[in-house]
């Protein structure tokens, strides 16, 4: 008989965990607190050590009817629109890391992850279900749903993102970390744009106290752009699904270059405003009990949310559904120490980009002599500071041992 798993959460994490549990052998009831499967949002950035874990799955054919896969990420200066620093994407680093830097609207993602769950036949999945309670016994993990129904299983993920459930009875902790950084969040038909607007690249533009990134989605039918800059958040908001005056955004550009604020200026006019999303985390993974203990692990952002400055949010959940797999298949383990091996396998990498995507943020936004410095040394070492070998070539795996 197959183990069961459980699995809190319907995001891209937890449908990517209900693929590899499934890949593995195991019955998977997944649990959505939502009426239905949606995912708003807008563009995430995969590198190939994340498309290596969907083409793994059998996914590579999906993800190329979606995606768009830019040829080149550039670094421009905000301030006088200077490119300071370039790297070819496309087939270089196919030929690098053995898979493309794909870029993918977050809809396009879950859709892709969800399409590939419900064609499982060991994956049910099941909405409009709350889980308020769990609890281990001896090789058993029970979950009590809000409509008061047991249901019992081997194993239990926490895939119920920043604010999850699953990690605050799990771990005691509920409060997430304000960033002080508000994100501005837009998608437009690139056929709306001006000509001189439209992008087959990713570019970032960096400026004091704020950086803007913008690259294609849908095969380059859509554009992405997000605008950072410091602030806090209004009393009110808690989520970034709000439309909201660009006014506040307007006053912090400008200081920059015509081109940057030409382009923040027609992208509202075209998609209808922006979407605000006030930036949290938690610190870095300090331990593999922050991400397993007993029958019950954590997945994704409910593990280890991160800030985006190095684009892995969605990446690291991925590789954790595709660690957990491995894990899962380790069948002459009992169940709590193939998710210890799991946890031991993940949370220094998880942490470690973690940190990187923090530490980018201040590099991203700095100002004064340390703004010139950065500047200086893109433009001398250009490709060498933004390839990212360390993340694009691992394997997930930090090779720890029981």
């Amino acid at each position: 008989m197959h183990k069961q798993i459980l699995i809190a959460g319907g995001g891209i994490g937890g449908l990517a965990a209900s693929i590899g549990a499934a890949c593995a052998g195991w019955d998977v009831r997944l649990f959505e607190r939502a009426p239905e499967f949606t995912e708003v949002g807008a563009g995430v950035q995969i590198g190939p050590n994340v498309v290596r874990r969907l083409q793994a799955w059998g996914l590579q054919r999906e993800l190329q009817a979606v995606a768009a896969f830019p040829d080149r990420l550039q670094v421009r200066s905000a301030v006088d629109g200077d490119v300071l620093a370039a790297l070819p994407l496309g087939a270089s680093v196919i030929q690098r890391y053995g898979a493309a830097y794909a870029t993918i609207h977050r809809a396009d993602l879950h859709a892709l992850l969800l399409n590939e769950a419900q064609k499982r036949a060991g994956i049910h999945l099941n909405l409009n279900q709350t889980i308020d309670q769990h609890s281990q016994t001896g090789e058993v993990v029970t979950i009590r749903l809000q409509s008061g129904v047991l249901v019992e299983g081997d194993a239990l993920i926490g895939a119920d993102g920043l604010r999850s459930g699953t990690r605050a009875r799990l771990l005691g902790e509920k409060v997430v970390r304000a960033s002080g950084h508000l994100a501005y969040r837009a998608v437009v038909p690139q056929s709306q744009l001006p000509q001189a607007m439209r992008t087959t690249q990713v570019t970032a533009w960096l400026g004091p106290r704020l950086h803007v990134v913008q690259y294609p989605l849908r095969r380059g039918e859509l554009m992405n752009v997000v605008a950072i800059r410091h602030g806090e958040s209004p009393a009110d908001l808690d989520s970034w699904d709000h439309s909201v005056n660009a006014a506040d955004l307007d006053a912090a550009l400008s200081g920059t270059c015509s081109a940057l604020r030409e382009l923040i200026h027609t992208v509202p006019e075209i998609s209808g405003g922006w979407r605000l999303w006030p930036l949290a985390d938690r610190p870095p993974v300090r331990g593999p009990e922050e991400m397993a203990q007993g029958l019950v692990a954590l997945l994704g952002d409910a593990a280890h949310p991160m800030r985006p400055y190095l684009a892995q949010g969605a990446g690291m959940a991925i590789e954790d559904a595709a660690e957990l797999q491995r894990a899962l298949s380790m069948h002459d383990l009992e169940v709590d120490l193939r998710l210890r091996r799991y946890a031991l396998n993940r949370w220094q990498r998880n942490a470690r980009v973690q940190e990187r995507s923090r530490r980018n943020g201040v590099i991203f936004h700095a100002t004064g002599p340390v703004r010139w410095g950065r500047d200086l040394s893109l433009r001398l070492l250009g490709e060498r500071l933004l390839d990212v070998p360390w993340l694009y070539r691992g394997d997930g795996s930090n090779a720890s041992r029981l």
